[in-house]
Parts: structure tokens; C-alpha cells; sequence
């Protein structure tokens, strides 16, 4: 699939594929709040340790997170910047929903006015 704007394959947006499982979006969400330790963002998920680490390297590779050494631990925060391009992306898509929806919604008010049935 392509991206309206750029014509580039969905595929080299890494923030795309990132967001779309629920529990990098759920850890993305924590970290909104306040950076945080791997081993803290561990304990809130019932899933192990290392899938836990998978899903924070893909947050990394997709830039979404930034990770920083502090002795023994890896504290990680949020980075927004890939997620403006996901907004963008998006945005394109919430004015043609928008536009349509009020033809729909024309045409309903116009078809009631008249007394016909939709």
C-alpha cells in the first residue's frame, strides 16, 4: 500500500507496523507519562521479560522510543516525532471521512424532507 502524499510503500514508515500491536501501543502510552525502566515496563505486562524487550526494540527501530544506559538499567522515553508523521498520514483520511459524511448526512436530510424512505 502506498501513502497518498509520498507515493512510498507503508512499509518504510516503521511507526505504522510499531503501533499496531496493543501492547506497544499500551507501553507508548506509559511512556507518555515519564520515561521508565525496562524492568518497571516489564513488571506491568503479563508477559514475559524478553517479549517484553522484543516489543521495545521495535519501538526503537521504529524511533518511537529512546533508550539510555543509566548503570545496570535501560531507561526508555517516548519520542512523539514518528507519530506526527502517523497524524499526518491520517489526517487525509479523517477529511475524506469528514466530507463524506456530510453528503450522507445531505442526502438522509434531504430524502426525510422530501417524505421518502431512505
Amino acid at each position: 500500500m502506498l501513502t497518498p502524499q509520498t507515493n512510498l510503500p507503508l512499509h518504510d514508515f516503521p511507526a505504522f507496523a510499531a503501533i499496531a500491536d496493543p501492547t506497544r501501543r499500551s507501553i507508548l502510552e506509559r511512556l507518555a507519562a515519564g520515561e521508565m525502566a525496562a524492568g518497571d515496563i516489564a513488571e506491568v505486562f503479563p508477559i514475559s521479560r524478553p517479549a517484553v524487550s522484543k516489543h521495545l526494540r521495535i519501538l526503537r527501530n521504529a524511533a518511537l522510543v529512546r533508550e539510555e544506559r543509566r548503570g545496570r538499567n535501560r531507561v526508555y522515553r517516548l519520542n512523539a516525532q514518528p507519530l506526527r508523521d502517523v497524524q499526518h498520514w491520517l489526517e487525509q483520511y479523517r477529511v475524506f471521512w469528514e466530507k463524506n459524511l456530510t453528503s450522507l448526512k445531505r442526502h438522509v436530510e434531504a430524502q426525510i424532507k422530501e417524505g421518502g424512505k431512505l
